[in-house]
């Protein structure tokens, strides 16, 4: 026994195996979670912290051309202060794509979430039929890529190749362009609709599978009816959910660059500056202000978290009070 204890408690070369002092140990405790943080803390950094801060710092310089801007050191990156920014927010362009994407928003996010909910609320039901391939089916669009799905929408709405307008044709009804004018939004509204709607159902129907069942019976022997249930139950319920939903689909609108895009060869309707991120590719990839367009996406980004961060106060504040009561 006392030769098993004593190879016990000694190493290979039969020196004393040293256990770790109680610090020791607490100190590699408390850096453990860090080592596991750290690939994560890179890739934040190195994509998004930086690029932001890349970003920010061109957005305060700009080219001071000397002479004709020929010849070694004619052009040079100098501090612009406030410039950038100034001319920015005194752009007609930028407020005027600023504008239309706010009427875009309030088609989409309304008609989007709107649908969602009532899909979602459908299939929660008892007498819903073939749920999961419904499921599937409302949610399927949305894992079509943005651009793919406005290509495809952009030639359902080409006269020349659209079936909708042959079929309308033959029946001697109207048809109306809606790659022109305000049914333009119409349209771009239907491509985000047809895209988002999946996403945000399967969020709120996530939420609605989480209600507890005796909730629904207790309801039940009350006397509730299903719409009952629905409106004075199942809503107010998934609440957050749609706090939630909102917000990403807020988030979304204000960066909308994909659907006017690739729809902008297809019609003159669109122009290069449509929404704000379209004039910031073209005045940093088509003219060249890199620094120009920097500031501005300074501050899209700087109106997406204020908006963002107001929206979220303000139904966090209501959830107080509706909880105080």
């Amino acid at each position: 026994m006392k030769s098993t204890a004593r190879r016990q408690s000694y190493g290979v070369k039969g020196a004393p195996y040293a256990h770790p002092s109680p610090t020791t140990t607490l100190k590699r405790a408390r850096s453990a979670p860090y080592f596991f943080l750290l690939p994560a803390a890179l890739l934040f950094t190195l994509f998004f912290a930086l690029p932001i801060g890349y970003a920010v710092w061109l957005s305060f310089r700009k080219v001071k051309v000397s002479g004709l801007g020929l010849g070694a050191g004619a052009r040079k990156e100098v501090w612009a202060g406030l410039e950038n920014y100034t001319d920015a927010l005194t752009d007609s362009e930028l407020l005027h794509g600023a504008l239309r994407v706010l009427g875009y928003g309030c088609i989409v996010v309304p008609v989007m979430l709107g649908l969602a909910l009532l899909f979602a609320l459908m299939l929660d039901s008892e007498k819903v039929r073939l749920a999961p391939f419904t499921r599937l089916a409302i949610f399927l669009p949305y894992a079509i890529p943005g651009v793919v799905a406005a290509l495809l929408w952009g030639f359902l709405y080409l006269p020349d190749v659209s079936p909708f307008y042959f079929v309308l044709d033959k029946l001697g009804m109207p048809q109306p362009d809606l790659l022109d004018g305000g049914p333009l939004y119409l349209a771009l509204s239907n491509i985000a609709v047809w895209g988002g709607t999946g996403f945000n159902m399967i969020v709120i129907y996530t939420s609605l599978q989480a209600i507890p069942a005796e909730v629904y019976e207790a309801a039940k022997l009350d006397g509730a009816t299903p719409s009952q249930i629905a409106l004075r139950i199942k809503i107010p319920m998934v609440a957050p959910s749609l706090v939630l939903t909102f917000f990403f689909s807020i988030i979304a609108t204000l960066q909308m660059f994909n659907e006017p895009t690739t729809l902008k060869p297809l019609t003159n309707s669109v122009s290069t500056t449509w929404s704000p991120l379209m004039k910031v590719y073209r005045d940093a990839f088509g003219e060249g202000d890199i620094y120009g367009a920097a500031a501005q996406a300074v501050i899209i980004a700087f109106a997406t978290l204020l908006l963002s961060f107001g929206f979220l106060r303000a139904a966090n504040r209501r959830q107080k009070q509706e909880a105080a009561r």
